[in-house]
């Protein structure tokens, strides 16, 4: 049979915010050209959000409506059952179940529903011949997961790392540039809409640590494990931090790593420190960028927009487009019953720090931090004291490769020392 004569790909939509009705433009915008590329025209037959009346810029009178959007996922006239709602639970749960156990192929960009339950729902899928498709969950129009299933499939994946939440990266952006403290340019963020109702989810490194979770079980085969990943959010990051990590060659990205150790499965969202001139140093504003890393290829960096509405549909469609093809992949690019349960390992890989702390201007002060930190074993590469009009000297070290663990130790017998005041700051130096 032709090509051109294959049925039509039939689509249901739940959830019409930014991203459900960028689909929908993509559909009637390109349906041409998606027929061509695909060998099937793929349509929308109908669609679900909360409330009807609800202007769209977009036009939905040929769609069915339905309220539910567990109903529209038990519909027999779709073939795939787009999730755009978002939320771990609750409607977006219940009606992507829904469409598993009616024999649909599903299409997500929920990264939440995936690093809480995607185990579950990549084995019901797999068990019903069905895939899921989450291109759109993780760093936005940036094809990573389709570099990790299918262009890097001859690779052993030894390291994943990244900048995945835009709105942190346009916040530590925008203070570097503008000289503007964390908590105005927070508000400035919120005003322009670009932190989530919980604002947590973003500056806490939620949502990015979400969508590294997922990278990480495709890249090494495990379980996604969301609990087991080393979380900390941006929001001690202080513009004098932005600053002398400047004065030595750096800036503060909240950085994704995944990597499997000796010890087991390392997987962090942290603020890092990384060489300025690297491209992960020079990433602005709200782009996103991940970095692979594969034991043939090398170093792969990917960089792209990871919102917005034309990116995540973007993304949206190319998995809409490889079912259209007859492409079936497993959920997270094996069979999801063959994926193992990490053992989950805290950042024990060595690394040079940036260590800051306040010092009483004495002297002997600074001798004995350095006895406290060659007493734990960590060496310095660099130190810097600034100026200061107080009776407090800022003090800055950069440590040879030293372990978290023991950074952790030496601050905690800094107090006793009786010369370091308020409490140190320490992040990690990551090689890229």
């Amino acid at each position: 049979m032709p090509r051109s004569a294959a049925p039509a790909l039939r689509l249901g939509i739940a959830g019409l915010g930014t991203v459900g009705i960028g689909v929908v433009k993509i559909v009637q915008s390109h349906a041409a050209l998606l027929e061509a590329r695909t060998g099937r025209r793929i349509e929308i037959v109908a669609v679900s959000a909360l409330d009807r009346s609800k202007n769209r810029d977009a036009d939905l009178s040929h769609y069915a409506w339905e309220a539910d959007p567990v109903a529209l996922a038990r519909r027999p006239d779709i073939d795939v059952f787009i999730e755009v709602m978002g939320g771990a639970e609750g409607p977006a749960r219940a009606a992507t179940l829904a469409a598993i156990a009616a024999g649909k192929d599903v299409v997500t960009a929920n990264k939440a529903l995936l690093a809480h339950h995607g185990q579950a729902l990549a084995e019901a899928a797999e068990a019903r011949g069905r895939v899921i498709r989450f291109e759109a969950a993780v760093a936005g129009g940036i094809p990573v997961i389709k570099a990790l299933t299918e262009g890097l499939a001859g690779n052993a994946i030894t390291r994943v790392m990244g900048v995945m939440n835009g709105t942190c990266n346009y916040i530590l952006t925008r203070m570097d540039s503008a000289g503007l403290p964390y908590d105005v340019v927070f508000e400035e963020a919120r005003q322009l809409g670009y932190l989530e109702a919980d604002p947590n989810l973003d500056v806490g490194g939620i949502d990015a640590g979400h969508k590294l979770a997922l990278l990480a079980s495709i890249a090494f085969g495990t379980r996604v494990a969301f609990d087991a990943v080393e979380l900390e959010g941006i929001g001690r990051i202080s513009i004098d931090d932005i600053r002398r990590a400047g004065d030595m060659g750096y800036k503060i990205k909240l950085l994704g790593v995944a990597q499997m150790t000796g010890r087991g499965l390392e997987q962090r969202m942290t603020p890092c420190l990384v060489p300025a001139a690297s491209p992960l140093g020079q990433l602005q504003g709200g782009t996103n960028m991940v970095v692979l890393e594969g034991d043939s290829v090398g170093q792969i960096v990917l960089r792209g927009a990871g919102a917005g509405m034309g990116p995540t549909a973007s993304a949206v469609m190319a998995d809409v487009a490889d079912i259209a093809r007859g492409t079936r992949l497993s959920t997270f690019g094996q069979p999801a019953k063959s994926l193992v349960a990490p053992i989950a390992a805290k950042a024990s890989s060595p690394a040079p720090y940036y260590l800051r702390m306040e010092l009483l201007d004495k002297p002997g002060a600074l001798a004995k931090v350095a006895t406290v930190f060659g007493e734990e074993g960590i060496s310095i590469s660099r130190m810097r004291q600034y100026d200061h009009p107080e009776a407090l000297a800022p003090v800055l070290v950069v440590t040879h490769k030293t372990t978290g663990d023991a950074v952790a130790h030496a601050f905690a017998r800094l107090p006793a020392t009786g010369v370091v005041m308020g409490e140190p700051v320490a992040i990690r130096i990551e090689a890229v």
